[in-house]
């Protein structure tokens, strides 16, 4: 292979690396870093944890004498500050290090360019911009928290082939298969919290726990305007903390309630109308909030979409028919379902939203269909 061809592997490796820390590094980014001597890796680290030690010094310290005059690959531009730990660009330098290719820059504002202007100075060399678009991918959640101050948002839908997600009776469980529902779990595993409507809690009593793989407990969120939410609901359980967000009309009594068996409960401007969306993604922006799961319902769904705050789809469609809604007759129930999105309406095709980059992924008999809403 060339030379550029190696740097590209090398990099790989180092991607690779970073994204093992998935789910685990927020508010921080996952970051992923090898050391090659001689065309041969001799060092690597990534980013386990929050709080833990970062990438490249993982990386020296396996490499050890090897790494003077040697190259290091590093998936996010090496931090110049002292935060939880000291900055990686003292031990880089420090190690002897001849070469660094860094894949992209940092959006934080104290690193954004420094980092690379300070190895520069030290007299290393330093290349910038290798396979940038895979480092900024995985990393979507991270640069769009730094550059926005609000929360990445991954509208999560699971429906039938007709786009329902429920009969007229509320039953839900299950739309999709057990394949698709552990892609769910590994989703809620890698945000920061996940999101659902009062309308939602009331009728399923979710948990919104992480279960059928490793990882951490998201925060559970729920839209609740009125502070309707039991104390007894199982997304107040201690499993993982819990975010009721309600709007001023909400009653003081209910609030203290809510308060009192655990949850913390943000309040947000507004009358009796709905939760806004806006002013909700800022607070939890604030609050550390790199990335929202919104899982539902529907009408939850398309305020997000109407708002144009949702950042990416992941929709999961299984292969069969519900059909449209009819009214129970003689007793029986309707068994026709309830539209995965409710309240959008657009009045000609030109006003729906289209997904860009999209993909699709067979889980099981499931199909999941992901991609970036365009809004027009």
């Amino acid at each position: 292979m060339t030379k550029p061809d190696h740097d590209a592997a090398f990099m790989r490796q180092a991607l690779d690396l970073a994204a093992r820390g998935s789910g685990r590094t927020s508010p921080n980014p996952m970051v992923g870093s090898v050391v090659v001597r001689d065309g041969v890796v001799v060092g690597r680290g990534y980013h386990r944890e929050y709080g833990g030690r970062h990438a490249e010094p993982q990386a020296l310290e396996e490499a050890g004498d090897r790494a003077r005059g040697g190259e290091l690959y590093v998936t996010l531009e090496p931090c110049c500050h002292h935060g939880n730990t000291p900055p990686c660009t003292d031990a880089i330098i420090a190690s002897g290090i001849a070469r660094v290719h860094v894949a992209m820059a940092d959006p934080d504002r104290r690193v954004s360019g420094k980092g690379v202007e300070r190895l520069r100075a030290a007299g290393i060399t330093v290349e910038t911009g290798l396979l940038e678009a895979e480092a900024r991918e995985l990393n979507a959640a991270y640069v769009h928290h730094r550059k926005t101050g609000r929360p990445f948002v991954l509208l999560k839908l699971a429906q039938t082939l007709d786009g329902r997600i429920a009969t007229m009776n509320g039953h839900s469980k299950w739309i999709t298969g057990e394949a698709a529902r552990k892609r769910v779990h590994l989703m809620r595993s890698r945000s920061d919290a996940v999101l659902v409507g009062i309308g939602t809690v009331l009728a399923d009593d979710p948990r919104l726990t992480v279960r059928h793989v490793d990882g951490r407990q998201p925060r559970r969120i729920v839209l609740d305007s009125r502070a309707r939410t039991p104390v007894e609901a199982r997304v107040m359980n201690d499993e993982a903390p819990a975010t009721i967000c309600v709007t001023e009309a909400a009653p003081e009594d209910r609030i203290d309630g809510l308060e009192q068996a655990g949850a913390d409960v943000l309040v947000l401007p507004g009358g009796e109308g709905s939760v806004p969306v806006g002013p909700l993604k800022s607070a939890l922006g604030k609050a550390g909030i790199v990335s929202l799961m919104v899982e539902g319902g529907s009408r939850v769904a398309a305020s997000f979409l109407r708002e144009r705050a949702v950042d990416r789809i992941a929709c999961f469609v299984a292969p069969r028919i519900l059909g449209e809604g009819i009214p129970s007759v003689a007793g029986l129930d309707a068994v026709a379902g309830l539209d995965a999105v409710a309240g959008l309406e657009p009045d000609d095709l030109s006003r729906t939203i289209d997904l860009r980059d999209t993909s699709v992924e067979r889980l099981g008999d499931d199909f999941l269909f992901t991609g970036t809403p365009g809004y027009a």
